[in-house]
């Protein structure tokens, strides 16, 4: 059997499709991203513009093509943030539906959460000790703590870095008095983390695809080789790196980051305040480890379906 999972992001609409085995373990047979960027010019007054309403769209019937290219026996989709928070989110969905017959579902901020920890949780040796793992997205940014066995706390902030960008704007470069306002912004916002980690410590940040797979790749490019990623499902950051490359781009222009390797075009405006949000949280909680791992969401609904919870 083949499943196939489409997950609509704020900025990418990503599709896996696997080859499930008799005993439930499963083999990629294709994945492929596609940037949308929903959020550009509407995210923050709750709407999806024409030109990114489109560009969703057409991403879409992209992947919805791959999956009978493959001929995908089962077709879960998942929708995020910017759809959720869109007064025409319905009109995009029901769009969909109508020509292609796929019922999207469009989740909660929580909903998100639990899935992207089973995501992660399939994809990284966890342990006993409470890990924080952080997912990046383009409209909001989910905080869990959970270890191998349970998920102990999660919430869902609007905190996306595209939504951020658009409401507090940069210079290019950004400026230190910039960054302040986005660290007093964080400070103030992500109260409900300070809390909740008092009452379970973590000993670890594991970052959640995303901008953590691209700073990842500019780890490797700069201080490594590029092949030190290839086909792991985790990778465990040496914290000096992560301080030389994000003082790098801090320092950096848009046109300068769009020549630096291992950072795809489409982040290279993102990876700011994915910067600037992984460094808060590394400080604000002494983070001594940090792991990406290469599952997010979408490995959440597969792992689900597998389970037959779908």
């Amino acid at each position: 059997m083949k499943i196939a999972v489409i997950d609509l992001g704020t900025n990418t609409f990503n599709l896996l499709i696997v080859e499930v085995h008799p005993d439930k373990t499963y083999s990629t047979v294709f994945q492929t991203k596609i940037s949308v960027k929903l959020a550009e010019g509407g995210i923050n007054k709750g709407f999806i513009a024409d030109a990114p309403f489109q560009r969703g769209l057409e991403a879409f019937n992209t992947h919805y093509s791959s999956t009978q290219k493959y001929q995908a026996d089962k077709i879960y989709a998942f929708a995020t943030s910017a759809i959720r928070g869109a007064s025409n989110g319905d009109d995009f969905v029901n769009r969909i539906k109508n020509k292609t017959g796929i019922n999207i579902q469009v989740i909660s901020g929580d909903r998100e959460a639990e899935l992207i920890y089973l995501g992660v949780r399939s994809a990284v040796q966890m342990s006993d000790k409470a890990s924080l793992i952080i997912d990046i997205g383009g409209g909001s940014t989910e905080f869990i703590i959970g270890n191998k066995n349970q998920l102990f706390w999660k919430q869902s902030f609007l905190l996306g870095a595209a939504r951020l960008l658009e409401m507090f704007p940069p210079s290019d470069p950004i400026t230190d008095k910039e960054i302040g306002v986005f660290v007093s912004y964080l400070n103030e916002e992500l109260e409900p983390l300070f809390e909740a980690v008092k009452k379970y410590p973590i000993f670890e940040l594991i970052g959640s695809s995303g901008s953590f797979d691209s700073l990842a790749e500019m780890v490797a490019h700069r201080f490594y080789t590029p092949d030190i990623l290839d086909d792991k499902t985790e990778f465990t950051f040496n914290l000096e790196d992560c301080v030389g490359i994000y003082e790098e781009i801090l320092k950096s222009t848009n046109a300068q980051r769009l020549h630096m390797k291992g950072l795809v075009a489409m982040r290279v405006d993102m990876i700011v305040v994915s910067c600037i949000i992984v460094n808060f949280v590394i400080r604000a909680f002494e983070i001594e480890k940090m792991r990406l791992s290469t599952y997010s969401l979408k490995e959440g609904v597969l792992y689900e379906a597998l389970q037959g919870r779908l």
